[in-house]
Formats: C-alpha cells, structure tokens, sequence
C-alpha cells in the first residue's frame, strides 16, 4: 500500500482524540496543523511516489517476488492519475502476461486498467474473462469490457459465461449477483424512487428515533452529492438562519467501479453509524471521521441496535427490518447489505489532506476521492483553512452524537452537483 506519512509531535494529540469524549470533539474546531500538507511536503511526496512507488516499482522485472511493488505501483497510479511512456509500457508488459500472474496481482491490473486506461486493453480483457475462474477476476473483467461499451453481444457474452463458469453459484455469490444485477441496470437509465418513496424516506416514518446522516447522490458519481442530517426526533439539523445544515460530499472512489467490488464507489444503503474516530493516514487527516458499517462487517446485534437478537449469522430478513414495507422491492437500498456480504469493509465519512489539484481537471474538484469513503471538502496549506468535515461532526453533536445510521441513496441521474433545492421538495410533505 501507498506509504503513510505520520508525525512523531502529533502523535499524542491524535491519540488524545481517539479516547477523549464527545464534549471535546465539539471543542476540536480550533486550526489544526499537519506538515505534511504544506506545498512543499506536498511536492516531495508527489516525487517520491513517482519516482520510488512508480518508477522504481516498474523497473524491476515481473516476476513472483516483484509482483508486491507492481500492485503498489499500480496504488500509486490510482491516486496520482499518472501516466508516462514508462508507465504505459509496463502496463501493456503485464497485460502480455495477465493470465500467468496471481489472482491478486491481475485484479490490481484491472483496476489500474479500468481507472487509467478504459478500452485500452479491451482484448487482453475479454480473453482474461473467458479464462478465469474466480469470481472477483471475472466480474472486474466484465466491468472493465462494459465501461465504454454497451454493446448487446458483450453483455451476452458475459452473461452465457456466468452460467457455464459458475452454474448455480452466479446467484448465490454476492459478487456475481451483483454484476447481473449491474448488467440489468447497463439497459436503462437507472431505477430511481418516486416523489413519494423520497419523502417517505426523509420522515420521521423512516428508522424513527434514530439519528440519520442522509448522503444524498447522483448515479454518476463524478459528481458530488450532498449530506443532511435528522434528528432522533424526525427534524432536520439547521444552522443560525434556520437553513437545514447541507455540505458537499463525494461517493466516489478512485476507480469509480461499482460499489460491490472492493475499492468500488460507495454503495446504497444503510450504514451502522457509531460515533467518532481519528485516522492516523495523512491522506485521510487529523479531523474526526464518522465511524459507519456495513451489514456482515458488523455483527447482527449491534447492527439492529437490539440486545435481544442471539443469531451470529447474517441474513437479508434482518436487514429487511429497517425497511418500510413499500420500499423493500427497491433493491439500491440493499446495495449496502450485498456489499458487506461480498467482503467490502472500512467505508467511513472523513474529510482529506490529500492535495485536490491532483483531480483539478476532475468534475467533483475541489473534493478528492477515496477507496470508496464518503468525503468531504477540506483545504490545507499547512494550516486546516477549510472543512466540511468539522462543519458535518459540529451538526451530528448538534443533533445528539454520531450514534444512529446512515443511509446513501442516489436522487437521480442528472449530471450535476446535488443541491439543497433538489431535495427540499422532499423533505417537509
């Protein structure tokens, strides 16, 4: 993995965070300060990740002992959005021998493939798919041939080898039934709920007595969503003006891949939300996170908030429970269930110290995105100037804590930011 730069002198102050109450986490909005964020530590990273995690990485020979440093390298190309002609040789070099190298090691290939190079390797792809076995392969490999084209007869293809290849276990997968079910939504323009499931889902009908953080998407993740927050109580988090608290927030991955596969966007859903953390990764940053968790991540009891549950095994009919009877057809709101049973784990809500002008060319800049977090907008110089991040932590203490759930779900398809106007419809009828 990329390495992580983390200070000796902040240490303690981190560390004071991640055991201190809920009282001092509201006090926690003075200016912080991380080294590791000023212009020019940003700038010797941004070369020691090229020239040692990339360039050195790809310059050693492709074998079984080197194949750690390619999926690093290829981590670092994911983050940087890199290209070089040495780059670009070394990818083709792998693809010219994809199928003898390790599950993992072809699976880190895809998804440098599928960030970087879309359509690029379409062949070396489709004969991998036709190759493969594991499941995880297969569905990166029929993601990355649909990214660009839907073409009829792929989809076909990929269909027809799901059930020679896999038989009975193209539904009982996770992972599998997930990329069916992805092929079936490549058909239309996405499935999205009326007017009236909306407002049911923004009332206090809706897991009543919970505090809920809403992160309100578009189905194209390149652009940024928006997060509100409910009180246990059913009313909405506002600020002096009486505006409902709203901050820009991305769903989006580096990859951008489906939700279901590991470093994917972040799925719909419900998500067990449990408080406070502090990350020690000086890509994530020192301002406290929301602490969330998928079904199967988190054990059933905990999940359910109810002590009275003794069964350890998950199943869909727990998780249908959180859910009104007139929206468990709706099968987006699982998308979060199906993705800790495929294996998805440590989806947060964090702000970043990451450097946005890497992505300035990017629709959802000045956000950055992640392996598949929810992420808010935060600038540093050295200094925290701006953070969302804080604003979202000030709101849910305002609103009791980060104690209750949180819940993604896509509004439509229209190829903008979420704004405060396209969900206040929803949320007073």
């Amino acid at each position: 993995m990329l390495q992580k730069i983390i200070l000796n002198k902040y240490f303690f102050l981190l560390l004071l965070f991640v055991f201190t109450t809920t009282v001092l986490f509201a006090q926690y909005d003075a200016p912080l300060y991380t080294s590791y964020t000023t212009a020019v530590e940003r700038a010797k990273l941004h070369d020691r990740l090229i020239r040692y995690s990339i360039n050195k990485s790809l310059s050693s020979a492709l074998n079984d002992s080197t194949e750690e440093n390619w999926e690093d390298a290829f981590d670092a190309l994911e983050v940087l959005l890199y290209k070089s002609p040495l780059v670009d040789a070394k990818v083709h070099k792998a693809f010219d021998e994809v199928e003898t190298r390790s599950l993992d090691f072809q699976k880190a290939l895809l998804g440098i493939a599928y960030t970087n190079y879309p359509g690029i390797f379409f062949q070396q792809v489709k004969k991998l798919l036709s190759s493969t076995d594991d499941p995880k392969v297969f569905a990166l490999c029929a993601e990355y041939l649909l990214q660009q084209k839907k073409d009829p007869l792929i989809i076909n293809t990929i269909s027809k080898l799901i059930e020679t290849k896999f038989g009975d276990e193209g539904i009982i997968n996770p992972i599998l039934y997930m990329l069916q079910v992805h092929i079936s939504e490549q058909k239309t323009k996405g499935t999205f709920l009326s007017n009236k499931l909306l407002t049911e889902l923004f009332s206090s009908k809706f897991l009543p007595g919970q505090t809920i953080a809403y992160s309100i998407q578009r189905k194209n993740r390149n652009y940024p969503g928006l997060m509100i927050v409910r009180r246990y109580d059913g009313k909405f988090i506002t600020d002096s003006n009486g505006i409902i608290f709203n901050i820009p927030q991305l769903a989006r991955s580096i990859t951008n891949l489906p939700f279901y596969l590991r470093g994917g966007n972040t799925p719909q859903g419900i998500f067990f939300m449990n408080g406070f953390g502090v990350s020690m990764s000086s890509f994530i940053g020192p301002t406290a996170n929301i602490q969330l968790s998928m079904p199967v991540e988190e054990n059933i009891k905990a999940f359910m908030r109810d002590s009275s549950i003794t069964d350890t095994t998950w199943n869909i009919d727990y998780y249908k429970k959180l859910i009104p009877a007139d929206l468990q057809n709706y099968l987006p709101l699982f998308y979060s269930y199906y993705a800790g049973l495929a294996g998805r784990t440590e989806i947060i809500a964090h702000g970043t110290t990451i450097d946005p002008a890497i992505y300035s060319k990017q629709p959802y800049y000045p956000l950055t995105p992640t392996s598949g977090c929810l992420c808010t907008k935060e600038i540093w110089n050295g200094k925290r100037l701006e953070s969302d991040q804080q604003k979202l932590v000030n709101a849910l203490l305002k609103a009791g804590g980060a104690n209750g759930y949180c819940l993604v779900i896509e509004l439509d398809d229209k190829q903008a930011p979420v704004t405060l106007n396209d969900i206040i419809p929803y949320l007073f009828n």
